[in-house]
């Protein structure tokens, strides 16, 4: 699809007339909402083929709610969302709730295998602050949310005022909403608004370094400078319209606006080499082992004349020469890389952050809560050096470049525990 055509569906006046028009709701609210258990998120940090990753657009006085989804079977009714609006994670009733039909956004493509569906709420019914349940699977009435929370049918949305404010999507060379914060090296990006078309200018920094073990004390590590150095930027401003590529990996800051007054807004947008969020390359398959490994150790997989058979080797040693057994080790621990890239990349990628430090070598936490401030505990059953279950806590520490930005409280007794997990992946360590 040309992007002149992608301009038209999502820019044009189709955009304007779908702005000024909710959807009609199907149906509300019956009865009387009855005290909910607390919800339990760990489902949502399951990987899973196809996430519902919902992404929103200001349009006046409505908010729009863009997703991408699998084209429905000729004949197929069309999908329904649920749309729950909660004043906190921990809210024991919500604030409202609709079912709403998710149609094609006008313009797109009814033949594409892939298409983008929406469906709008009023804005006023979505204070700054408030959390916005998005559920595809099932989509019936209820103020109670599943204990499965299911990552394909179910999203939750932290509703801060820039994102309530933002007048804009991005979409990639497809056409599709970029509902990730990453992407590809050299394809394209566009932004999407509603109203005047906006320029666009970039700034590129350096992605960051990876979280330290959960024991480290803060206080005893050198302070991160203030200001990121910037590598590149744009000479000019992008035309409004005009599909950017990104040709060189790491962190771009996107200022879109200042054309007829319009604010300048900042989006971070992580750009990544092309086998992201996996790994194909030996340094991309030798760096997420930084949690297991010396500094010794990696500069001698990196240096080996034959690195992947040095790392093959690295594998053998730590499951005494059993194959198989290794094999089952190497998809395990590279499933969590991979599966921590897709849950937990903003400013630098996932396996590189406090939870994808957790996730990558405790695995998916059993059990998380979110508490009303934003704070996320994750538990971990039997994961003491007796047996016991053990909390980890991570407090949100957004920034302009990094608004989903979550800081583990590291605490010295978890030590003892980190040598544990590690070990389980090798049988002799000696971690960084």
């Amino acid at each position: 699809m040309s992007y002149q055509k992608r301009k038209a569906i999502y820019g044009g006046p189709g955009a304007k007339f779908w702005a000024g028009m909710l959807l009609a709701g199907l149906a509300s609210l019956a009865t009387a909402p009855r005290q909910l258990p607390t919800p339990d998120f760990a489902g949502l940090y399951r990987p899973v083929p196809d996430q519902l990753l919902p992404v929103l657009r200001r349009e006046g006085d409505s908010l729009r709610i863009f997703i991408n989804h699998r084209a429905a079977v000729p004949g197929s009714a069309a999908p329904a969302l649920r749309l729950t609006g909660w004043a906190g994670y921990e809210a024991k009733e919500p604030l409202w709730q609709e079912v709403r039909a998710a149609r094609p956004y006008p313009g797109s493509d009814s033949k594409a295998p892939v298409q983008v569906l929406t469906a709008a709420v009023a804005a006023a019914r979505l204070p700054a602050g408030a959390v916005l349940q998005v559920s595809l699977d099932q989509p019936v009435l209820t103020n109670q949310p599943t204990a499965d929370q299911n990552p394909a049918t179910t999203a939750w949305l932290h509703l801060t005022p820039e994102v309530l404010a933002r007048p804009f999507v991005l979409l990639d060379s497809a056409g599709l909403v970029l509902d990730h914060p990453y992407l590809n090296a050299g394809e394209g990006v566009a932004v999407a608004e509603f109203g005047l078309a906006q320029p666009v200018r970039w700034r590129r920094y350096p992605t960051g370094t990876a979280a330290l073990p959960p024991f480290t004390d803060p206080r005893s590590q050198v302070a991160a400078p203030r200001r990121l150095a910037v590598l590149d930027s744009s000479a000019a401003p992008t035309a409004p319209n005009q599909l950017l590529r990104l040709r060189a990996t790491g962190l771009y800051a996107l200022k879109v606006g200042g054309a007829g007054g319009e604010v300048v807004r900042t989006v971070p947008l992580l750009v990544v080499p092309a086998s992201f969020p996996g790994q194909s390359t030996a340094p991309e398959v030798i760096e997420p082992l930084l949690y297991l490994t010396t500094a010794t150790e990696r500069r001698a997989l990196l240096k080996a004349p034959e690195p992947k058979r040095a790392i093959d080797r690295f594998w053998l040693d730590a499951t005494g020469g059993d194959q198989a057994r290794a094999r089952t080790k190497i998809r395990e621990y590279y499933s969590h890389v991979t599966a921590a890239n897709e849950l937990f990349s903003g400013h630098k990628a996932g396996w590189l952050t406090d939870r994808g430090l957790l996730y990558v070598v405790l695995g998916p936490p059993p059990s998380v809560r979110r508490l009303p401030d934003g704070t996320e505990r994750w538990r971990y059953d039997a994961a003491g050096s007796r047996g016991e279950p053990v909390t980890f806590t991570f407090r949100p520490r957004p920034s302009t470049l990094a608004p989903d930005n979550y800081e583990l409280v590291r605490r010295p007794e978890y030590e003892t525990l980190w040598y544990a997990a590690v070990e389980q992946w090798r049988r002799t360590t000696n971690a960084r």
